[in-house]
């Protein structure tokens, strides 16, 4: 049946209820055959070579329209695979990996995968991940240096927020928080600000490396001071580092935080110190995250567009588990949000 929307609509079961959509369905609305649309979802190196990308694509949409899932029981009767990949970030409490979950979640349904995720997680833990036959592949996302290596030869990975070389055949999505650095310091700038702070991660990973490089470029020829905050610690130790950086006799009046966390921890003790977030400090964070636009006033931050870098690995370890070569790309693009924490001198 097609709805008036021009929509197919599975035919109505017993009593009334619409029953659960089919193969058929989705080859129906795509105008291909079962044959196709089993393919795709088989996740068989063989779909990437006789299937085209938008004929595929069609079918996702088709799929993904009608609320179709595929019957994974028995795709890993046949594959020899289980349908589920498995997602590791630092922490699952960490805001910002909540984003990046939404996205995989989103992404991994239109390819008939199901995903766990890991937290805590370290090197080994992940070798043993990949050498049983739990999981298809992996996700890492956000990784720090002591969580890298001991990944048996041909395991399935794609890297979030990662440096780009740190496995030779594994694709890796990156963001370009090189170019969100320079726009939150540029805005600062802009705003006559010339003595700059920064509550800096101590976290050896890339992701802030990236960070910390631009800043420093971005500020060159500027004063700056800065202090460096244990990640893990969160709001608490950034409350403690912001009391330090705020309470100094030449304090800065504008500061730039690695994380939106720490950007709230300085709020805290901004306002223990009696000082007034913008009129006394600006304050620039990144990420993103849902508390930023709740903060009093409401914080300018650069967006690290999570759900995105979710989708865009999952896309890339679905294209490696049907056999299709690493595609490199661009990093994703991160934007300036100017919300209320900032103004001029």
């Amino acid at each position: 049946m097609v709805s008036p929307a021009g929509s197919a609509e599975p035919d109505q079961g017993p009593a009334g209820r619409a029953r659960k959509p089919t193969g058929r369905d989705v080859a129906q609305l795509a105008g291909v055959s079962q044959a196709t649309v089993s393919l795709v979802f088989s996740g068989s190196p063989e779909a990437g070579h006789r299937v085209s990308p938008a004929t595929r694509q069609r079918v996702l949409d088709a799929a993904h329209g009608l609320g179709y899932r595929p019957q994974a029981a028995g795709r890993q009767l046949r594959l020899g695979r289980s349908g589920m990949v498995l997602l590791a970030v630092p922490n699952l409490q960490g805001p910002f990996f909540g984003r990046v979950l939404a996205g995989v979640h989103q992404e991994a349904a239109q390819h008939g995968l199901e995903v766990v995720v890991s937290s805590g997680w370290n090197a080994a833990v992940l070798a043993e991940a990949a050498t049983t036959n739990r999981f298809d592949g992996l996700l890492i996302c956000s990784p720090d240096d002591s969580q890298l290596g001991g990944l048996p030869p041909g395991t399935p990975v794609v890297y979030l927020d990662a440096h780009p070389g740190t496995a030779a055949d594994a694709p890796t999505v990156e963001l370009d928080l090189a170019g969100g650095m320079r726009a939150a310091v540029a805005h600062l700038v802009e705003f006559g600000h010339r003595r700059i702070g920064r509550l800096r991660s101590s976290h050896s990973a890339h992701t802030f490396r990236v960070r910390h490089t631009a800043f420093e470029e971005a500020t060159e020829g500027l004063d700056v001071v800065e202090l460096g905050v244990e990640l893990n610690q969160g709001a608490t130790a950034a409350r403690a580092a912001g009391r330090e950086l705020l309470g100094r006799p030449d304090r800065p009046r504008a500061v730039v935080c690695d994380d939106d966390v720490m950007a709230c921890g300085l709020y805290q003790a901004a306002a223990e110190l009696g000082l007034r977030i913008p009129a006394d400090v600006s304050v620039v964070g990144i990420d993103n995250i849902a508390v930023a636009e709740l903060l009093t006033p409401p914080l300018t931050t650069v967006d690290l567009p999570g759900e995105e870098l979710g989708r865009a690995g999952i896309d890339a370890l679905a294209a490696l588990l049907r056999g299709e070569p690493a595609r490199p790309q661009a990093p994703l693009k991160t934007s300036l949000i100017i919300r209320s924490s900032t103004t001029g001198r």
